[in-house]
Formats: structure tokens, sequence, C-alpha cells
């Protein structure tokens, strides 16, 4: 299968893109600079120049395609304060990878996250849970729609931990960065919240997995561990930075933990039960608190970079 991946030198897509090739596909990267084009050229992938606006180019190489991963977003603008302009772009992307397919039956996957769950007052998260509308809520209902189009459209659920040596910017090096600053790894409260993690290889083998035979209409969770308490987190990192680890109040999230206040106070266990079932998907990597102990997270120090 010629497989379109856009956002494949990402830290999701730098693990897509030899997991397909492994499997035997083709694969055309989108890349914007020359440092994603030349990563994408040396993992095997062909490479197409272009961005999330370019939609003419993203509709061409779409409809030259097999099947399409979209993995790309605009976190520079996201962190940058532009969130909502990061938004307004993935669903244009959306609505013109769906254009191209729309008639097909050729697999779209798009990506989602579970943590949007329990920001909408959702607990033991599933798969058949929906919300109405909502930031990048409405691109992962947009990509279920395309199912009545005719494409095989699937959307990924991440975790919002997806751990591995590949993981640079992603929710534990911030945490890790915050530690660093502050000289101590801080939960709230009793830290009983819960957040679920995956790894990253095996999160790229349920892509692979959804591209070749998820139903059209799908939603899949990328979750290893359930829910794995955030005092645990702070413990495992204050273990692997040998500072303190304390309980801060609620009133003290925000000054602590900064953009990442809300999401260290959520509790968003998350099941993958249909997932598994449906695609026999199997974790086999390390879980997040085993690969915090391996100590790759802690060996330079980790910065948190848009």
């Amino acid at each position: 299968m010629r497989v379109f991946v856009t956002g494949g030198s990402g830290h999701i897509g730098s693990a897509v893109v030899p997991e397909l090739l492994e499997a035997g596909h083709r694969v055309v990267g989108l890349a914007r600079s020359d440092k994603s084009a030349a990563a994408l050229t040396a993992a095997g992938a062909e490479v197409h120049r272009g961005d999330l606006d370019n939609l003419d180019g993203l509709a061409a190489v779409a409809a030259a395609a097999d099947g399409v991963i979209h993995l790309a977003f605009k976190h520079d603008a996201m962190f940058a304060g532009d969130f909502d302009s990061a938004v307004a772009a993935d669903l244009r992307a959306i609505d013109t990878l769906g254009h191209a397919l729309a008639g097909t039956g050729k697999p779209l996957v798009s990506t989602s996250g579970t943590m949007l769950l329990a920001f909408a007052g959702l607990r033991e998260a599933t798969e058949a849970d929906v919300i109405a509308a909502g930031p990048r809520i409405d691109a992962e209902n947009a990509v279920v729609a395309l199912a009545q189009r005719d494409i095989r459209s699937s959307v990924v659920r991440l975790a919002p931990t997806v751990h591995s040596t590949l993981d640079h910017n992603g929710f534990i090096p911030t945490l890790i960065s915050i530690t660093r600053s502050k000289g101590v790894a801080a939960y709230v409260g009793d830290g009983d919240n819960r957040w679920p993690a995956v790894h990253t290889l095996d999160a790229a083998r349920l892509y692979r997995l959804a591209l070749e035979s998820a139903p059209a209409g799908s939603r899949l969770h990328a979750v290893d561990d359930q829910g794995i308490s955030f005092r645990e987190i702070a413990e495992a990192i204050g273990r692997g930075l040998n500072v303190p680890v304390v309980s801060i109040p609620a009133t003290q999230a925000d000054t602590h933990f900064g953009f990442l206040s809300a999401h260290a106070t959520a509790d968003n266990p998350s099941s993958s039960t249909l997932t598994r079932d449906l695609l026999d998907w199997k974790p086999v990597q390390p879980g997040l608190l085993d690969d915090l102990g391996q100590g790759h997270y802690f060996e330079v120090p980790a910065t948190i970079t848009p």
C-alpha cells in the first residue's frame, strides 16, 4: 500500500513510518522543512514538500495514495498561544483529505486524545464515548463522519503520555523540565488522579493496524497502562532526578505546572479493550513506570520546546 503520512518526522511519525515500511508499505511523508525531509529520506520514505496550509498539495498526494495517516498538527502555533488557528488548520486539512478520498473506500487514519474525554467530564473512558463538539473533538467527529462518504476512516485516541526514547517534547519531558526548575517533583492533593499511557512503538503498530483493517468510523484507544496515579509518576521522576517528591494544594497548581496544570489534575483512566479485541492489538513494550526506570528520560536536561 502507498501511504501518505503527515507529521511523519515527529514523535509518533518517527515510529509510524518505520512500522509501515517494515510491513511492506511504501510511504510518502509530508515535510515542511529540510530537517523533516532529511529525516524522512533517512528512514526510507519519499518526501512531499509542503505543509497543512498547502491544501492543493495535500489533496493531490492523498488522491494518489492508497491510504492516509494524518499525524500533523500545528503544535508551534498552539504553544505560541494561537490554539484556535491550529485547530482550524487541522479541520481544513481533514476536509481536504476527505474530499480527495471520498468514494474510494480507502483508509484515512487520524489522531485525537483520551484526555479530551476527561476534560468533557467523562471517566473510565472507552472507545464508545462520543463528545458532540469542541476543539479537536470537531476534527475527530469529522473523520468518523467520513465513513458516510465511502472512506474507511478511523481515529486513534492517544493516551496523554506516549513514552519512549523518541519522546523529547511530550508531557513527561515537560514534567521533568518543570521538576528540574522547581527542585521538587510535585503532585496535587493526594495525587490519585490517573493518566493512561502507551509506548510509542505500540502506538505506531496500532496506526498500522488501523490503516490495514479498522472498520469505517472506528474510534480506537492507544492505551496500555489504563491509569497510573499522578503521584506515582511524580515519584518516578523524583527518583530519576534525585529530588524530593511533594504534594501541593490545588491553589498552587497553576503556578507550579503552568500550562500543564489542567492536565496535572485531570483524571483520565481509559480502556482499550474494544481496540484490542477489534484489531488484535497487544502492547508489548515497557509500561510508563518501567520506562521511566530505565533512565533515558534523565540522561540530558529535558526542555519545553514547541
